[in-house]
């Protein structure tokens, strides 16, 4: 951690956000946790208890091992930890068992596993261009984009309320990413192949590594040369391979939209086009994860959560890029400003019409066809920026 605090060569700012954001963590242990709690609770009994030919075979539970091999074996070293805290989470035949030490446990281990995506974070942050650093530290562009990925909203309730671990997965996506813009071409590619062994969803990103690798390391006599310059040619941020990545998520469908605003992060501090962008995408997909949190008492949290974050992205951004055009036009802040009504008609209003008994499922529909609306513009507005924007060179000569 040593390393973190000279990120800039001034003060501790980094290793202080870090920390702050890992306490918030350990405050959010005791709220709701979802079926996935449960889920990963019984890859611990199986991995530990069985031999590794029934891993893969093992059907006491609903919540069978579907995950790539890594990640069986992630859940195994886990599992040994796990002992230590309660014998009993791994027995195969403890069906939804959740005792206070479980609980702390599989919390923890989320946490502790975030040091993986910490670690992302920061080198991510050495890539990024210093030309637009303001005097201020709050207004330097590796200040704002360490708050925008270490603070994110959607991992913090997806992860450490909702249970997951996708920081860690993240973390192995990010770090790939930074070796590909520090031409480390080779630990790059083995980074994203570890991480498709942890976690299959990430194939549909593949294609767009095999054309940077191609193009960046195989077919240029280890002369790298930006694979995405003709897909992505406004690109100032050591112009790589993010934009034909976040390019191929559109695949991932919306459902995926998490993977693609956290990676937009990188981009959204280059460029005021980009960081409008990722507002829009991140703000309304992080609202979109609502839903998910259906209880009475994390109600006040996501709320609050969400707005902090929100607010200090847009505000933030909106300084960094102030003295260029506004960030969004009449419409996009119409279609933002919609998100308070459509929660108060969601949470508050609803549930106290004769509605709800006949038609529960309307909240949910109204989210989801709302934020997907948002969600689809924004990939539309990129798409839009990739094919419109001017050449490299041309860029490069202004």
């Amino acid at each position: 951690m040593a390393a973190l605090g000279t990120l800039t060569g001034s003060g501790n700012w980094f290793s202080a956000l870090a920390l702050g954001v890992t306490l918030l963590k350990c405050l959010l242990i005791p709220t709701y946790h979802s079926t996935d709690f449960e889920v990963h609770r019984n890859w611990l009994a199986i991995t530990h208890s069985l031999p590794i030919s029934q891993w893969y075979y093992e059907a006491t539970s609903e919540w069978t091992l579907d995950y790539p091999p890594f990640f069986a074996w992630f859940e195994y070293v886990l599992s040994h930890v796990a002992k230590y805290f309660d014998q009993a989470m791994l027995n195969v035949h403890n069906l939804n068992y959740c005792s206070s030490r479980t609980l702390f446990f599989q919390r923890f281990s989320v946490i502790f596993t975030d040091a993986l995506f910490v670690y992302a974070v920061y080198e991510c942050c050495k890539c990024i261009n210093g030309k637009k650093a303001g005097k201020e530290l709050t207004e330097k562009p590796k200040f704002i984009l360490s708050v925008l990925l270490l603070w994110n909203f959607g991992l913090l309730i997806v992860d450490h309320i909702h249970f997951q671990y996708n920081g860690f997965l993240f973390g192995l996506m990010l770090l790939s990413i930074a070796r590909l813009f520090q031409k480390r071409h080779v630990e790059g590619a083995f980074f994203f192949a570890v991480l498709l062994h942890f976690k299959h969803i990430y194939l549909y990103v593949a294609p767009a590594y095999g054309i940077y690798l191609l193009r960046s390391y195989c077919f240029t006599a280890n002369k790298p040369e930006p694979a995405a310059s003709s897909l992505f040619p406004t690109l100032s941020f050591q112009e790589g391979p993010l934009p034909c990545i976040l390019g191929s998520k559109l695949l991932g469908l919306i459902q995926c939209f998490g993977q693609s605003s956290v990676c937009h992060c990188l981009l959204s501090v280059e460029k005021a086009g980009d960081a409008s962008i990722f507002l829009i995408l991140t703000t309304t997909g992080h609202y979109s994860l609502f839903p998910l949190l259906f209880t009475a008492p994390e109600l006040p949290i996501k709320i609050l959560l969400m707005l902090l974050f929100t607010i200090y992205s847009i505000s933030s951004l909106k300084i960094l890029f102030r003295k260029e055009k506004p960030l969004f036009n009449w419409m996009e802040t119409f279609y933002l400003l919609g998100l308070g009504p459509l929660e108060v008609c969601c949470e508050f209003v609803f549930p106290f019409t004769s509605w709800k008994l006949k038609y529960p499922f309307i909240p949910l529909l109204l989210t989801s066809v709302y934020c997907a609306v948002g969600i689809t513009y924004a990939w539309f507005r990129l798409y839009v920026s990739v094919l419109t924007g001017p050449p490299v060179s041309k860029t490069k000569k202004q």
